[in-house]
């Protein structure tokens, strides 16, 4: 039987494998209980090592921290790009369809090349002013409420209401956490609901994602994983991840 610090490097070098680790499986792996591995999460997570969460541990902090939207773009921009040229290719001329807010949907909307019309209903006013340098075949429905600075976005119950009189084909949705036991989330829970009403005036929802937003939490729980159709992610993604959103019926796609 392994000693404490070897169960420590094991733990270490398996969070720098996969990014994520769960007590279940480090029980079989090192052949101790749940209290032992609970301890040793805990003494690791004081030194700085780790975080834990609920039912394991993962690298980065896992809860969100609302960030202006000129910060979060320079965020694993290039990734954000790939995503949002990637996601582009779903969109077909004289479609009609729901962007959320967030700067990965931002990249979305500067890619977006069709040439037949396009209907674009949103919230965020930093998508509609990147649709509005596309052609003149594409028509903005701009909903209106309570704007949050943060996210150059609004919410509340004027875009909810406008909201219930459209149905789209696709709802292009972006999140601050991705968590494989809480779901969806974002910072804000007024945007969350709103984003809810969202998902169900939308054939099919597709979520953008960069990798760093998986096992991280937001404050507003937006959804569970049978309500989204496919993510749209990039290569940091571990293997063990997409396996697992496979199993919940989630459409993985990693973006080049």
């Amino acid at each position: 039987m392994l000693n404490i610090a070897e169960r420590h490097q094991v733990i270490i070098n398996k969070l720098q494998q996969e990014g994520y680790v769960a007590v279940v499986d480090l029980c079989k792996d090192l052949n101790v209980s749940p209290v032992t591995i609970r301890k040793d999460l805990k003494l690791l997570e004081e030194k700085g090592l780790l975080f834990k969460t609920h039912g394991g541990a993962t690298q980065q902090n896992p809860y969100t921290v609302d960030r202006p939207v000129n910060e979060k773009e320079k965020i694993q921009s290039i990734e954000k790009l790939k995503i949002g040229t990637e996601a582009a290719k779903l969109i077909s001329d004289n479609d009609s369809i729901v962007i959320a807010s967030g700067t990965t949907v931002q990249a979305l909307a500067r890619a977006i090349n069709v040439k037949g019309n396009l209907m674009v209903v949103t919230g965020a006013l930093n998508v509609a002013m990147e649709l509005l340098k596309l052609d003149n075949n594409v028509e903005i429905i701009q909903l209106g409420g309570v704007l949050r600075k943060s996210s150059t976005s609004v919410t509340g119950n004027y875009a909810k209401n406008a909201l219930s009189d459209f149905f789209c084909s696709k709802l292009f949705l972006g999140v601050d956490g991705i968590d494989l036991e809480f779901g969806l989330t974002t910072t804000n829970s007024m945007e969350a609901q709103l984003n809810r009403e969202m998902i169900k005036v939308s054939q099919k929802t597709i979520v953008l994602a960069d990798s760093t937003k998986f096992g991280r939490r937001g404050f507003g729980r937006i959804c569970g994983f049978e309500d989204i159709d496919q993510i749209i992610t990039d290569s940091g993604i571990s293997d063990s991840t997409i396996k697992a959103l496979e199993g919940l019926g989630v459409k993985v796609t990693i973006a080049e």
